[in-house]
Order: structure tokens, then sequence, then C-alpha cells
């Protein structure tokens, strides 16, 4: 407005109307910090990011997600008479100073707050996706256990509960996570993660996201990288010499994991027996 901009002005293809009087380039508006940063400029004192934004914040991915839902989560102080908005999603909960820290320039949750606060919107299976994403980061499981002994009761508590003993920080992919959640759930023995295979003469075969070596059994899960050509071929040559070694290989993608979950357990129990 100081520089003569008027609104009608913004009403155009490279403008994003966020919200009232917030507006962002719409280069920008795929990015969680620049979304973030103009949620703030209105969000009441005290605001922080929190939830999947946080999550964003500190490097983790947070699966099943509706990604056309683009809103940035931010908590408020319990006073605060702020609602939630086309670009913000607004959540009230007690906010102890220890539960706040700063990325740069942004107050935030701490990575064991914003695990505690995942729990209680997320599916299990996302839980443990943060949950071993945070451990392969360095968060410790006690310091994890001491954010559930400050909140031991509410939404979430009996779900981290449930959660934070199968996590697993060599865990190397979210949707792996996941996979390995639904087999949990399903009461398979517990995979080991990232197994190294070798040979009778100890030479290198592979390494396997989850494997039962006692029932020579492993099972991958492939992601988008492994669609392309060079991965792909790999993948192929490996497959070859750990059959030939005996072992079973199962191998499953998103669509599988998502979308015929009971088909990927009974092909994994059918293998284990």
């Amino acid at each position: 407005m100081a520089a003569g901009v008027r609104d009608w002005q913004l009403r155009h293809a490279g403008v994003e109307r966020l919200s009232r009087d917030t507006y962002l380039p719409r280069a920008m508006s795929g990015e969680v910090r620049s979304r973030l940063a103009a949620v703030l400029l209105t969000a009441p004192p005290g605001a922080v990011a929190s939830h999947a934004t946080a999550a964003v914040l500190w490097g983790v991915e947070v699966p099943l997600q509706d990604r056309s839902d683009r809103r940035v989560d931010v908590t408020v102080p319990m006073t605060s008479r702020a609602e939630s908005r086309r670009d913000r999603r607004v959540h009230r909960t007690p906010l102890p100073d220890g539960d706040v820290t700063r990325r740069g320039p942004v107050p935030v949750t701490t990575p064991e707050r914003t695990w505690r606060d995942l729990a209680g919107v997320l599916a299990p299976a996302a839980v443990l996706a943060v949950t071993d994403q945070l451990l392969r980061r360095g968060v410790l499981r006690s310091d994890l256990e001491r954010q559930l002994a400050r909140r031991p009761t509410g939404r979430g508590s009996a779900r981290a509960r449930a959660v934070l003993p199968v996590a697993d920080p060599r865990a190397e992919s979210p949707m792996e996570s996941v996979l390995r959640w639904l087999l949990h759930e399903a009461g398979l023995p517990a995979p080991d993660l990232q197994h190294v295979v070798r040979d009778g003469a100890g030479s290198f075969l592979g390494r396997a996201d989850l494997a039962w070596p006692d029932r020579a059994v492993l099972v991958e899960f492939d992601g988008d990288v492994h669609r392309e050509r060079d991965v792909f071929v790999d993948d192929l040559r490996r497959q070859n010499r750990l059959v030939a070694a005996g072992w079973t290989v199962l191998r499953f993608t998103s669509a599988d994991v998502l979308g015929r979950p009971d088909e990927v357990v009974a092909e994994i129990r059918r293998a284990l027996r």
C-alpha cells in the first residue's frame, strides 16, 4: 500500500491470496516456509509453528497426508481467540517454554513436542514413520518418553504409547515404516531392518529393507526412485543373486501397501510359513 499498490492490482495470476489481507507470490506458494511466514504476519502473538508444519521444519516427512490441504499448522496461546482460516489450521494446547524453540527466525515446537502433537492427529502408521525419522535424526527415545510422560493422557497418548516400542532408527523411508506397522498390526514376527545378506564365502549379495533371516525371506519397499533405469537394472541383478542363494524376495510399492494391504500381509505370511 505504501508503494501505491492497490488490492485490484494483486488480483492476477502471479499472486495468490492466502487469507484476509495476506498475499504471496504464486511461485512461492508451494513452499511451506513461505506460507508459514505469510501466516505468521497475521497470527496472534505467541503463535508457534506446530504439528505437520513443524515436522517439515525439522526435516521430517509426514506420510499419508492429504496433499491438497496446504494449510499451515500453528499452535496459539490458550487465551487466543484466533480461528482456523483457509491458509492455517489453529491448535490450542498449553505450550510450556521447554516445548518451544526456534528454527532461524521462526518459533517452532521442539521435535519431541512435535511428535507428541502429531500422535494426536495422525494414523498409527504415520506416527511410526515420524518416530523412525526423529530417532534417525538423533532424537533420543528417552526424550520422547519424557514428552509422553508430561502428557500421559488425552488425544494421541495411547497411539504414542503403542508406536514408540516399535520405532527403529534404521528405517530408511516413511513408507517402509508404514509397511512395518501394517505387519506389526497383523501380528507377524518383527523383521530385521536393513539386513545385509552374504553368501557362504562372505561375499556381499545385497541389503534388504525388511528381513527374516531364519526364514530366508526378504521384503523390499520400492519407492519412485526404483523406476529409474539404472536403479531398476541394479534391483533385478540383486534380486537374481538373492533368489539364486535361496532367499524369497517380495517387493511392494505404495500402491500395494495403501491399495491392497490385506493381500500384502497375506503374501508375506505365506512366505514366512
